[in-house]
């Protein structure tokens, strides 16, 4: 295997077909489902979560299973930084690339229950009669306005399952959506202090949750660290620039791939 990829909070691998699928007639790429999202069985409990330590031992748990080592490891927003946490307790991933990683200054220990995040993905709809419906209700607005049609499609693909009664139900529940923003106890800054391998981080032009400020502070304290703002971007620069990304995880790949000749 040659990458490993996370997706965002809320979405699923599938979101990212439009991403990795040109990809893979030269690099071997696998996308994961996270647990509470797309086609996971894995339990997804929202009580009492006060951080992504469990969607990093996730990781962690599957890269030892599979026996993947010299990996490249790349995530968006909570994917990227699962990534990241995984990373710096790990010597498996032997590059990183993130895509708006959320990267905060400091651990929030009791969560961050009152952010309007999490406030907003207590209200989304679960429930829809069917996927035409779905896309009726998210194309052009909100999170997906920058979203192309297909990659709309794409994620509503496996983000919407069988639900009881004849119709479909979000995969990744509301309540487990907010658990995942509310959870920000763990320690980001401390993860990439301890990463040995060097880190490509992609952020959003506009609204980027990569909250640290670029400058000398920033880089001695992780001199492994290269940061790129993508022009014209949002959070979701994966949807809006995907040909940035896939060469940056092209880039990143090939880098590996030398390094081990």
């Amino acid at each position: 295997m040659d990458a490993v990829f996370l997706h965002a909070n809320g979405f699923n691998a599938t979101t990212y077909r439009h991403v990795l699928e040109p990809l893979s007639a030269r690099y071997r790429l696998l996308a994961l489902d996270q647990r509470g999202h797309g086609l996971t069985s894995l339990a997804a409990a929202p009580e009492g979560r006060t951080d992504w330590i469990d969607l990093r031992d996730d990781l962690l748990a599957f890269l030892e299973a599979e026996d993947l080592g010299d990996v490249v490891l790349s995530g968006h927003s909570m994917g990227g930084t699962a990534s990241l946490l995984a990373a710096a307790v790990s010597s498996r991933p032997r590059r990183l690339v993130l895509l708006d990683p959320v990267i905060l200054p400091r651990p929030i220990p009791g969560g961050a229950a009152e952010s309007p995040m999490v406030q907003g993905a207590l209200r989304r709809r679960a429930r829809f009669a069917s996927r035409d419906e779905a896309f009726s209700a998210y194309f052009g607005r909100g999170a997906f306005r920058t979203w192309p049609e297909e990659i709309l499609r794409d994620y509503l693909e496996t983000g919407l399952t069988d639900g009881r009664d004849g119709d479909l139900t979000l995969a990744c529940s509301p309540a487990w959506e907010a658990a995942n923003y509310g959870a920000q106890g763990h320690d980001s800054i401390a993860a990439l202090r301890a990463c040995q391998a060097p880190i490509d981080v992609l952020i959003a032009e506009a609204g980027t949750t990569f909250r640290l400020t670029l400058g000398p502070e920033l880089d001695a304290m992780a001199p492994n660290l290269s940061v790129r703002a993508v022009p014209g971007t949002t959070h979701f620069l994966p949807m809006e620039r995907p040909d940035v990304v896939g060469e940056a995880l092209a880039a990143a790949i090939d880098t590996v791939k030398q390094d081990d000749f």
